[in-house]
């Protein structure tokens, strides 16, 4: 049985220049600035969370960057789910086809009423499932 997953929760990009990109999205692409949240911006727009932020280690970024959540480009894509059973569920099946994942954090200490399974593609591009804190 497949996963039934909602709509993107937020979309977090690794970049180069902070600045330069939040002109881009905020003057070419209408986003609004949201919050900063240290060395990150976020940006919303009618339901859309783009976050902004720096390489984690800027020692490994080459010239010219390529894919990779170190360097330029897509950091992670998370999908809502309804729930933290689906989450329970998710990692069952991904036990079952041998799919990459991490463990079910709850991010409420953080204050974020909110679950979160990170996991990878084939590509080892990160994605995570997030479910709402229940009641």
């Amino acid at each position: 049985m497949a996963i039934s997953i909602g709509s993107v929760n937020h979309l977090t990009l690794t970049v180069t220049d902070i600045e330069r990109s939040k002109s881009f999205y905020m003057d070419l692409l209408g986003l609004n600035h949201a919050a900063d949240l240290g060395e990150k911006v976020i940006l919303a727009s009618e339901g859309l969370l783009l976050i902004l932020n720096p390489p984690p280690d800027p020692s490994a970024a080459p010239d010219n960057d390529v894919f990779s959540e170190s360097r330029c480009g897509l950091d992670h894509v998370s999908f809502n789910v309804p729930s933290h059973a689906v989450l329970e569920d998710a990692v069952k099946l991904f036990d079952e086809y041998g799919v990459s994942h991490g463990e079910i954090k709850d991010l409420s200490g953080a204050g974020f009423p909110m679950y979160v399974l990170a996991f990878r593609d084939p590509d080892n591009i990160q994605l995570e499932l997030t479910a709402p804190h229940e009641g």
